[in-house]
């Protein structure tokens, strides 16, 4: 029997209810972060709960544990579950109220549920690549808000799924903005290129790290949006979130990126982000 983390308890998951009044259930009123877990340990813990302070702050939800209390909950959580490789998510609504666009009155507290999930590396993925398509990006303009209001990267995931491809890539104005539940990545000569952390996009935990990696190591990087023609004609394409680490793209609608082969520039990437993991978390087993 799993444990969940609801309002600062620990419960058997079977007992973890929402009401049907809960905001986050009747208008997607709410926040979440899914953070990587390696060894039992979260990796970049810090920058995950930063993000999601952020993203309260925007829509105007009062967390009331500070980063250190919710580390040492998750942490607990990770410990009751015995969780070695996965993903540990969690989330805020705005609180149980009465049905009404509006906000309720300040005296509603926040709804907070946390829960491990074993996942492994997805390393035939990270070996050989995967395919993508190209969709139009119909979401809302605050992307940067990591908010429960997902459909319109649902309806995108889907679209995948019946295209038999992993993931979609998002355009708006022909202009590339992110995946589904991803950051976009193109490679030309040996310059590493992804679009620039604004409200059309969610800023990535990997996505950082990456840029992290790539300034340490000296390589050319540009945050700066690019068009499907260059995604298309790019040397090398890849993917990256917290799930999929740092994912190669071989074929973007049916068609081959360069030979279809994982690039060298991407190569690198992938061992400087593991690399990474190691010293946070230990060494990988797999």
């Amino acid at each position: 029997m799993s444990t969940v983390l609801m309002n600062g308890e620990f419960i058997p998951r079977e007992e973890a209810k929402v009401d049907i009044e809960d905001r986050g259930y009747q208008f997607g009123d709410g926040i979440y972060e899914v953070i990587r877990v390696y060894n039992g340990k979260m990796f970049m813990a810090k920058e995950h709960l930063e993000r999601l302070s952020a993203s309260s702050e925007k829509i105007g939800i009062a967390i009331s544990y500070s980063i250190s209390e919710l580390t040492n909950l998750l942490e607990t959580l990770i410990s009751k579950n015995s969780l070695s490789t996965g993903i540990l998510y969690m989330q805020f609504t705005r609180g149980i109220s009465p049905r009404n666009h509006g906000f309720p009155t300040d005296d509603v507290t926040p709804t907070f549920i946390a829960y491990t999930k074993i996942m492994q590396r997805p390393l035939d993925n990270l070996e050989n690549g995967v395919s993508v398509i190209t969709v139009e990006d119909i979401r809302w303009s605050r992307c940067d808000i990591k908010s429960l209001n997902l459909l319109g990267n649902v309806m995108a995931k889907q679209k995948a799924v019946e295209a038999s491809c992993y993931e979609s890539i998002q355009y708006r104005e022909l202009s590339v903005t992110e995946g589904s539940s991803s950051n976009i990545w193109i490679v030309n000569g040996e310059k590493v290129q992804t679009h620039e952390a604004n409200q059309f996009i969610l800023n990535g935990i990997t996505r950082q790290k990456i840029i992290q990696l790539c300034n340490e190591n000296g390589m050319e990087l540009e945050e700066k949006a690019f068009s499907i023609e260059d995604l298309i004609d790019a040397d090398e394409v890849f993917l990256s979130s917290t799930t999929s680490e740092v994912t190669p793209i071989t074929s973007v609608n049916n068609v081959p990126v360069k030979e279809g082969k994982v690039g060298e520039v991407t190569k690198k990437l992938q061992g400087l982000f593991i690399d990474a993991i190691i010293a946070e978390c230990g060494q990988l087993a797999n």
